[in-house]
């Protein structure tokens, strides 16, 4: 069963490439979409027989690197943490993958696109089932070029190109730092593999290592540089920048990257290494605050934007932080349930926009839409739906979920623990402002665009599908899983996650229970009123506060700060070394040189040929006197 799920998308993706022309477009989209969606029933049996039993399964594969001391097995390994990811991954893919039959519909590419979206998906799967670091660190550079190959999908747009090429190179900054730990963890413990590996942190928590000319606490260290790699994969703030510019993907892309697969990678890595963050504070109070600041500042940035993708991409930032500074506080068992649950109403709300974006025959731009909630009623309900799952509106996903990582803030005695309790609160209430804002300037209001209002359509049954049982995700997930996942009493989570201190957390007090629901529904007619019955007052406001606008609409000027410290610096250095270096300098004096030099010589020679016979006979004798002075001479 772990066999399948784990190579059949690995199969689907290498049909789908290789074998188009034989079997056809529509074979290749149906043949994925099936694999991956056998996938998904097979992660939700493994996983509910994990709940029932508690058991782990361990298949190797077959012995991948025998050197020296460094073993290595490529083998399938699935715990509790492990299962929940598994569900995670293949539901959202196989609906992704069918939503993408309607959606890339038109497109002339097709099998391709599939068999990115599958090999995307083989690669998650591999992260996620490792039970190493190098077999971890495989499908995490994988997901890295399957997201290249997806996000430039449209390869012929300069745009897409520029937007995979800063996914690529941003994520290797955050990728070096995984890799400089797990060079640290070789050579400290002598295994890559993570039981072992796990079971010394507690005899390596008192040792140091010298690095960089300073002496560090070792785990401190090692968590500090899984840390950098999963902010890199997860887009938290100084290596966020490639996330909203991969909104130039096609749709289904923009789900399946930002929902539940590579983005939340990060945070699988922090709550899969909590045997050694557990005992380094330093690292928890650094993804503690790392964490909420992102949260606040992403949701800052999107209540300004107006593409719909990217308005919902700023959101994804938002809720990762959520996730990292739940786990800073240590409750990472609330921080995998607010990635399993956010992965249904950010998928929900991704492919809704992309229905959106279809009806409006590619428009974006929320500015220009509006008015169009009884064209395209059941994307406009759904969208709904998915709104107040993120938002943590009462009883739906993201209200057990969301709230939860408040209240962890709320009884964490960690140094950040006030910071990312306000963050929480006050990220909360935008939240819900700009996510409204979107549901208001889309559908509701006075229609903007300068399409033929008659031609706004609703999307087709295999788009709105996935879309209905997202949907279904986005209200029951939460209730259904809450006290399985972070009840007091649970034992799901077994060794999968390692808890140092028991949790001593008792229950929120009324006026906090009260006070997370009444911020989020209290933004709901206050968005009403904002943008749509009373739009002058944000227009005054942008008016009189055009620095702190533009701040937000600059997206806090990191591009701008980046472009001029590292792209112009190296794009200088760059130029120099090609025209200075290269040109000037090693061709001129090299192949180039030696190259005009011959065809010196060449030309030269030529003005011999002159076509007499005494001019040649000249030449003969002379050289048969040089010839024999140098005979004599020797």
């Amino acid at each position: 069963m772990l066999y399948l799920i784990l190579f059949l998308p690995l199969l689907g993706s290498f049909i789908s490439a290789f074998f188009y022309r034989n079997i056809g477009d529509k074979a290749c989209q149906i043949l994925t979409s099936t694999f991956i969606s056998i996938g998904a029933v097979l992660s939700s049996i493994i996983l509910f027989e994990t709940i029932k039993t508690g058991n782990t399964y361990q298949y190797p594969i077959f012995n991948w690197i025998s050197s020296g001391s460094l073993k290595i097995h490529w083998s399938i390994y699935v715990d509790s943490l492990t299962a929940v990811m598994l569900v995670v991954v293949n539901v959202v893919s196989a609906l992704v993958h069918i939503y993408s039959i309607g959606y890339m519909n038109d497109d002339p590419h097709k099998p391709r696109f599939m068999s990115y979206l599958s090999l995307f998906t083989f690669m998650m799967l591999s992260l996620v089932t490792a039970d190493n670091f190098l077999q971890l660190f495989f499908g995490w550079e994988g997901v890295g070029l399957a997201s290249y190959l997806l996000i430039g999908f449209w390869y012929k747009k300069d745009s897409a190109n520029n937007a995979s090429m800063k996914a690529f190179i941003v994520n290797r900054v955050g990728d070096i730092g995984l890799l400089i730990a797990m060079l640290i963890i070789f050579k400290t413990f002598g295994t890559l593999t993570f039981s072992e590996v796990f079971s010394q942190a507690a005899d390596q928590s008192k040792n140091t290592i010298k690095i960089f000319g300073g002496e560090f606490n070792l785990i401190t260290t090692i968590c500090v540089f899984l840390f950098i790699g999963a902010m890199g994969k997860s887009a938290q703030i100084i290596l966020h920048t490639w996330l909203p510019d991969a909104m130039e993907g096609p749709t289904p892309v923009s789900a399946l990257i930002h929902a539940a697969t590579m983005v939340t990678a990060g945070v699988f890595l922090v709550a899969r290494c909590s045997p050694l963050f557990e005992y380094s504070q330093y690292a928890l109070n650094l993804v503690a605050f790392v964490g909420a600041t992102t949260a606040i500042f992403a949701a800052s940035v999107a209540i300004v934007q107006t593409d719909i993708k990217r308005i919902i991409a700023y959101s994804t930032c938002s809720q990762l932080g959520y996730m990292f500074f739940a786990a800073g506080m240590g409750a990472y068992n609330i921080a995998i349930f607010h990635l399993f649950t956010h992965a249904f109403f950010k998928a929900l709300l991704f492919l809704g926009a992309g229905s959106v974006i279809h009806a409006f025959h590619d428009e974006q731009n929320i500015e220009k839409m509006g008015g169009v909630w009884k064209k395209i009623p059941m994307t406009y309900t759904l969208m709904i739906i998915g709104t107040l799952a993120l938002t943590g509106f009462p009883l739906l996903a993201g209200f057990y979920s969301k709230d939860a990582i408040i209240e962890s803030a709320y009884f964490s005695k960690s140094f950040f623990s006030g910071y990312a309790f306000v963050i929480g609160l006050t990220t909360a209430f935008i939240t819900s402002i700009y996510s409204w804002r979107l549901i208001f300037k889309t559908f509701h209001g006075k229609y903007n665009n300068t399409l033929n209002f008659e031609k706004i359509h609703e999307s087709g049954p295999t788009m709105i599908i996935p879309l209905v049982i997202l949907a279904f995700g986005s209200i029951f997930s939460g209730y259904a899983f809450h006290e399985l996942f972070i009840g007091e009493n649970t034992k799901f989570w077994g060794k999968a996650i390692f808890f140092l201190k028991q949790s001593t957390q008792s229950h929120a007090p009324l006026w906090l229970l009260i006070l997370i629901p009444t911020l989020v529904i209290t933004a709901i007619p206050l968005s009403f009123i904002l943008f749509l019955k009373r739009k002058d007052i944000v227009d005054g406001f942008i008016n009189n506060n055009k620095p702190f606008y533009n701040f937000l609409v600059k997206k806090w000027f990191f591009d701008e700060i980046y472009d001029a410290i590292f792209v112009k610096t190296f794009r200088s250095v760059g130029n120099f070394l090609w025209q200075r270096g290269d040109v000037k300098t090693i061709d001129a004096y090299g192949p180039d040189g030696v190259a005009k030099l011959i065809k010196n010589l060449s030309d030269r020679a030529t003005v011999m040929q002159s076509g007499y016979l005494y001019h040649y006979a000249t030449f003969i004798i002379i050289g048969l006197i040089l010839l024999i002075f140098f005979k004599m001479i020797i």
